[in-house]
């Protein structure tokens, strides 16, 4: 069975169809720049180019980088511009995919569900988090496989900023960090999250999970269980054609 997934991010929009019978892309991704502004309007042409690339016609599943509540509804914007808080995204995602059944969901959500029924959170008992570090910090927090959503731990304060002004891979681009340096900060917050909720797993996605072992060797004194997201910076769009599947079955 495949369903379209498409993942929205601060610096990109990337998706594809999804086998979910092996939880993995059925075509190669195809990927747009985040317009800026990201306005709504901006990112649902994004939203349209990827999915007319590759001329679908069926269901689709969206991620957003904020929180989505009642499956269409945006209440933060942390990371695109901030004409979408209150936002109806499924009515714009529906009017301009031409009527294609969407649904619409957290990005760090998406990607959680799919580690979790996939990747490294398989079988995983007790609290795992995962965390996505992109453009800023995005979280799923599981209680014995059940998420709870929009955790949205990426705005914990660390050395009195958001983490992820702080932490975040954008940070550690814009400041130019060696991976050793960027680790330390990491480090930091991880510990500030295990103090909170005391996790088993902690599980790192987003792009600098293809780069792990930069970085986590680096990262010491936390007592959870600490590894890189097996579906990397695909986990998003994964997640996204999974919840469209789940609500396609509901239907």
């Amino acid at each position: 069975m495949q369903i379209f997934g498409v993942d929205i991010g601060g610096s990109g929009i990337k998706g594809a169809p999804v086998d979910l019978d092996k939880g993995d892309l059925a075509q190669e991704r195809h990927k747009v720049l985040t317009p800026h502004p990201a306005t709504p309007e901006g990112v649902a042409d994004g939203v349209k180019e990827v999915v007319d690339h590759f001329g679908w016609t069926g269901p689709v599943g969206l991620t957003f980088p904020g929180v989505v509540t009642g499956g269409s509804t945006v209440r933060t914007a942390a990371n695109v511009d901030k004409s979408w808080i209150d936002t109806d995204a499924w009515a714009l995602f529906s009017e301009r995919l031409g009527g294609l059944p969407v649904t619409v969901v957290n990005d760090a959500d998406a990607a959680g569900v799919a580690e979790m029924h996939f990747g490294a959170g398989k079988d995983r008992r007790g609290t795992v988090v995962l965390l996505t570090f992109g453009t800023g910090i995005g979280s799923a927090v599981f209680i014995d496989g059940h998420l709870v959503p929009n955790t949205e731990l990426g705005h914990l304060e660390l050395k009195g900023h958001d983490a992820e002004k702080r932490a975040s891979s954008k940070a550690k681009e814009d400041e130019d960090l060696s991976w050793e340096h960027w680790a330390r900060r990491v480090r930091k917050y991880l510990a500030h999250v295990e103090m909170l909720f005391s996790p088993e797993l902690f599980i790192i996605g987003g792009g600098v999970s293809r780069k792990a072992e930069k970085f986590l060797p680096h990262i010491k004194d936390i007592r959870a269980e600490i590894v890189p997201a097996q579906l990397q910076n695909n986990a998003g769009i994964v997640g996204a054609a999974m919840h469209a599947a789940e609500v396609e079955a509901e239907a």
